[in-house]
């Protein structure tokens, strides 16, 4: 287990917030651009361990059933590794985690696991000696404050878990989870289950729970159009990529990968699909004690509805910023928030698509030291 026994500053030039593949590719780039990790920059993340959001997934979760797990910048250089030959008999989260592990110690990152940021404020006076924004935290060692000129998030999504309400949803009898809480497809064994969600995580519910439930149903918003080919490819990614640029710069929620993107078939799900059984039904109306009622009025008895319905931004903690834009989002262009220049977004909106997180991570670590020197000069 990755641990950081280095005390945390008072005071730290840029302070990064989250350590999956955006936080640890930026501070990468900020170290190779000059800056020192625990003195010229920390990073801090909630989770126990190295490995983001994947070291939450479930067991039976493996890379060749996800979308594509890019390298973190010099990885296959500097470590010799790559998620292109890594395991693919292995559950996900323990491999993306070790790899994670391996590169936080090769780049002496010094990150502060376990120290959760509740919290970006202003500091009212911005020409104090402490800096320009106070950031609280919850660590192990209890309540701490740290203070810095410069503010990069990377929290992700997986603290945000996405469930629509839908009438009736506070009566259900049964069992409900998002995805965030699978864990195995054992739990549901002779079991009615409904599944929700358009997406790869919801697709794999279907297939990891077909021989193992007494029933699964399958429900989505809209119709699922899948490509027969593992991946997604370049020219669905950049659509996907367009329409979260788009929405980010116009400070508007931002949409689901599957609204903006056919489905492939991936190893995992092609059983299925050539057989036919990839069968989704529209989506329920409304749920019960007992069970919901379909689109056509009659009445499905369910055991357990699991709702892998996504994630939103995890930015709760900016709140106290004022960033949001008057449409529910907050405007974002090219990582830079456009409501404070001094506070910046990695693997939001387009950055955290594969395709677009490698350029994002630079782009962000050059804004940052752009911030940094504004912020000096200002002083």
């Amino acid at each position: 287990m990755t641990q950081n026994t280095s005390t945390l500053p008072g005071h730290v030039p840029v302070a990064v917030i989250g350590a999956g593949q955006a936080g640890l590719a930026v501070a990468y780039h900020l170290k190779h651009s000059g800056l020192r990790p625990g003195v010229d920059f920390v990073v801090l993340d909630r989770d126990p361990d190295a490995g983001g959001a994947w070291q939450h997934r479930w067991h039976s979760l493996r890379l060749d059933d996800a979308h594509r797990v890019s390298d973190l910048p010099g990885m296959r250089r500097d470590l010799g590794i790559s998620f292109e030959t890594a395991p693919g008999d292995q559950p996900a989260g323990e491999v993306v985690s070790d790899y994670y592990r391996r590169y936080e110690r090769f780049h002496n990152l010094q990150v502060h696991h376990r120290h959760a940021v509740t919290a970006v404020s202003r500091v009212e006076a911005a020409d104090t000696a402490e800096g320009r924004y106070r950031l609280d935290a919850q660590t192990p060692g209890g309540a701490k404050t740290l203070f810095a000129d410069v503010v990069i998030n990377a929290s992700g999504t997986w603290g945000a878990p996405n469930v629509p309400y839908l009438p009736g949803i506070e009566r259900f009898a049964g069992r409900q989870l998002h995805t965030q809480q699978y864990v195995r497809a054992d739990e549901f064994a002779g079991q009615r289950v409904a599944i929700v969600g358009g997406g790869t995580s919801a697709i794999g519910f279907v297939v990891e729970l077909h021989d193992v439930a007494r029933s699964v149903h399958w429900f989505t918003r809209r119709p699922v159009h899948f490509i027969d080919q593992p991946s997604l490819g370049f020219e669905g990614g950049r659509a996907s990529v367009a329409a979260q640029d788009a929405a980010a710069r116009a400070g508007l929620p931002l949409p689901s990968i599957v609204s903006t993107t056919d489905v492939p078939v991936t190893n995992n799900m092609r059983a299925l699909y050539q057989r036919g059984e990839l069968v989704r039904q529209p989506m329920f109306s409304r749920i019960d004690t007992s069970g919901v009622v379909l689109a056509d009025g009659s009445h499905l008895d369910l055991d357990a509805i699991i709702w892998a319905t996504g994630f939103r931004p995890d930015v709760a903690h900016l709140q106290p910023l004022g960033l949001r834009e008057p449409a529910g989002g907050i405007a974002v262009v090219d990582g830079v928030a456009q409501r404070d220049p001094h506070i910046l977004l990695a693997g939001y909106g387009p950055q955290a698509s594969t395709i677009s997180s490698a350029r994002g991570a630079r782009l962000v670590a050059r804004h940052a030291i752009d911030a940094l020197a504004r912020h000096t000069s200002a002083s």
